[in-house]
């Protein structure tokens, strides 16, 4: 990455035609960023530390106009239970990051590595990192739920301890600044960025907001007050032409985007006659650092075994939750169930399924667009079943064609489709399932893994081998892989290997806590059942029904009472979070 130095004047070229913008506002953004980039690499460690002590009561601040404002831009109002989902994913989400961020700076602070030695091992070859639980109030909040990043084959465990959090460990970043267009659906997202570009790689940034949620702008500026007042951090509006002339800006060093791999392309390739000729010859349009989260379509695997009513139910809620959170307007949403064509089971949880779908509370599938996918799925697919007000909640109980457009390209909405594949055991049926998904299904952000404790022992080395060769970046077992992206300890990205001539699912890592390098993927677990029937299934833990799911009755106010309790931990907030979340 060059050093910085004064901003050239910017030319054009193919990307967008300059005369129909003003950029004078544009200009004047980054070149105060600019400005600014040397006072934040000299920031010390203690300072940036008190920066996000300083911010974190500013999210609690700003934490209910926050959430409401979100659930008004989807249609409902900030009482009703789906308003869960714009607390979770909105101030919750940040307070979790900063905390975890905290806590790593915290420990380097006082001399320590950022990761405990304990925690870096090696198994089967492999070097992998306990990252979660990260503390005891993780273990008492999320009992039961565990993470692990497994690194690149070839890392050594020496390496992953000298290499985590180099920013901080005599290998800072330049001044730099960075581009980091942020995506219109989850709240957090442009602000979890803004913190890794600021703490992981010492970049001061400027942030384009998606005009879909623009109206998050004043809160995120509340937020990042003392940021904004120091010039390191900077937010602006707009839409593509915004987007394209800073990206090509002289001015910007590097680039994050959220977004789709067309918004990858347009950018690195433009949109000319020329484009698909630039990239097959790879001569971008822009060549400075580029780092992107760019969704694909996600699959949640079912495996076979002996599930009790119970399970069934539980599990159909945690499927639904998978697909209907925010309304499936998330990159990391389940698209396709994968279910196993001889078992047993898979009607009678496709019924329970429809059963769930059918219960929930109404509301819009309220991204631009959204209607028009639906509709095709509906006009593809005349089996299709809608289980709500309207073409909604779409399940497709049984996909046949591999080319079918649920499996080539991501809806970004509320429609389900399904895939049974062969297989008279849980071994035969996981070996078909991970090469679909590996061969067939676009993109490498997530996938979900679902099997029964019992069947795991059983068949421990077809599950231990599913696990190890699904090429995902984030894979959840008995955990939707969407929890990953919350949670601030677990590095949140595609699966290593796409390259800016077929980007997939993107490039890189955000949401990096312990600023690991060299990441394959991380590995989420989740208990099967929630407490106390997980002594039954031999998967016990103290958690109840996780508060994100969309069948939760209290997940609105044990949301709002775990956000204040993580931003500021207190033995006298736990009964009242505990007592909610235990009614859900």
């Amino acid at each position: 990455m060059p050093p910085l130095s004064p901003i050239p004047t910017f030319r054009q070229g193919m990307m967008l035609n300059s005369s129909a913008l003003d950029t004078s506002l544009l200009d004047c953004t980054v070149a105060e960023v600019r400005g600014n980039a040397e006072s934040w690499s000299a920031t010390s460690l203690s300072e940036r530390i008190a920066l996000l002590e300083r911010l974190m009561p500013r999210i609690v601040g700003s934490a209910a106009a926050m959430a409401a404002a979100g659930a008004r831009a989807k249609g409902y109002g900030p009482d009703s239970p789906w308003a869960a989902e714009d607390w979770a994913g909105a101030p919750w989400a940040l307070v979790q990051n900063v905390s975890a961020c905290l806590h790593v700076l915290r420990r380097i602070a006082a001399g320590k590595d950022p990761v405990e030695a304990g925690a870096v091992h090696v198994r089967d070859g492999r070097t992998r990192v306990d990252v979660f639980p990260a503390t005891g109030w993780d273990t008492l909040l999320l009992n039961g739920f565990t993470a692990r990043v497994w690194m690149r084959a070839g890392t050594t465990a020496q390496q992953v301890r000298d290499r985590a959090a180099g920013e901080y460990r005599g290998r800072p970043g330049r001044p730099a600044v960075a581009l980091v267009l942020g995506a219109g659906n989850v709240a957090a997202i442009t602000a979890l960025d803004i913190l890794h570009k600021l703490y992981a790689e010492g970049q001061v940034v400027v942030a384009k907001m998606n005009p879909v949620n623009a109206y998050l702008r004043p809160h995120f500026e509340d937020v990042f007050a003392e940021f904004v007042a120091r010039g390191w951090v900077r937010f602006i509006d707009g839409g593509a032409a915004e987007g394209g002339y800073l990206a090509a800006h002289e001015g910007v060093d590097a680039i994050h985007v959220t977004g789709s791999d067309r918004t990858h392309d347009a950018i690195v390739w433009g949109t000319d006659e020329q484009a698909g000729e630039r990239r097959r010859d790879d001569r971008p349009l822009i060549a400075k650092p580029f780092t992107s989260e760019l969704g694909g379509v996600s699959p949640c695997i079912v495996t076979p075994g002996h599930w009790s009513a119970a399970d069934f139910r539980f599990q159909a809620e945690h499927i639904v939750t998978s697909k209907m959170n925010n309304s499936g307007h998330n990159c990391i949403a389940s698209q396709i169930l994968v279910l196993p064509r001889r078992w047993d089971g898979t009607e009678r949880l496709l019924e329970e399924i429809r059963r769930v779908l059918r219960a929930l509370p109404p509301r819009t599938d309220y991204y631009p667009g959204a209607a028009q996918r639906l509709g095709a799925v509906l006009e593809a697919h005349p089996q299709a079943e809608s289980h709500g007000d309207g073409d909604c909640r779409i399940l497709v109980p049984d996909i046949i064609d591999h080319d079918d457009m649920l499996i080539t390209g991501e809806v970004f909405g509320s429609a389900l489709g399904v895939v049974r594949l062969p297989g008279d055991t849980p071994a035969e049926f996981l070996r078909h399932a991970v090469d679909f998904a590996n061969d067939e299904l676009p993109g490498t952000l997530g996938a979900t893994l679902i099997v029964h404790p019992r069947t795991e022992k059983a068949h421990r080395e077809a599950v231990r081998t599913a696990v190890a060769d699904l090429r995902y970046g984030t894979l959840g077992v008995n955990c939707w892989s969407g929890v990953g992206f919350l949670l601030g300890f677990t590095p949140w990205g595609a699966h290593p290997g796409h390259t800016r001539q077929d980007i997939g699912s993107g490039i890189g890592f955000v949401h990096n806590a312990f600023m690991l390098e060299d990441i394959e993927k991380t590995v989420l677990r989740a208990p099967f059942t929630p407490a106390p029937r997980g002594l039954v299934t031999g998967d016990p833990s103290l958690s109840p029904r996780p508060s994100y799911f969309v069948t939760n009755r209290t997940a609105l106010t044990t949301v709002e009472r775990l956000t204040r309790f993580t931003a500021a931990p207190r033995l006298m907030k736990l009964p009242a979070l505990f007592a909610s979340a235990l009614r859900g």
